[in-house]
């Protein structure tokens, strides 16, 4: 087994509850983490035997552009793309993150994160 991590997936989304947040949209971190069998790939030294990191940050991308009111809402739907699309990954943890949420004190971020295994 293996593990890829995205790190610091930066984007501007618009979720939350307040309809001004879907009005402005606020800054976003994603981190991402996978597990996968790497063995074949370490050998071969060929895209197609690895999951694509490439694909993995388009995913997370377009699921940000969707707008939710939850951030829970949207790291359930990268996990269940991930999951539909890459059969090689058993294991998904995503951690969102919202900067300087509007909540009323001097809060840096809020982050949710999930962990989901292949069923």
């Amino acid at each position: 087994m293996g593990t890829i991590k995205l790190k610091n997936i930066r984007t501007y989304s618009y979720h939350g509850c307040l309809i001004e947040e879907g009005k402005i949209g606020s800054d976003y971190i994603v981190n991402l983490e996978i597990k996968t069998d790497l063995r074949k790939s370490s050998l071969t030294d060929n895209l197609k035997d690895t999951v694509d990191y490439v694909l993995l940050n388009s995913i997370v991308v377009e699921e940000m552009a969707i707008r939710s009111d939850l951030l829970e809402h949207v790291a359930h739907r990268i996990i269940t793309r991930i999951f539909n699309e890459i059969p090689e990954v058993s294991r998904i943890i995503v951690a969102v993150s919202k900067l300087n949420p509007p909540i009323g004190g001097d809060v840096e971020a809020v982050t949710i994160e999930m962990e989901e295994y292949r069923s």
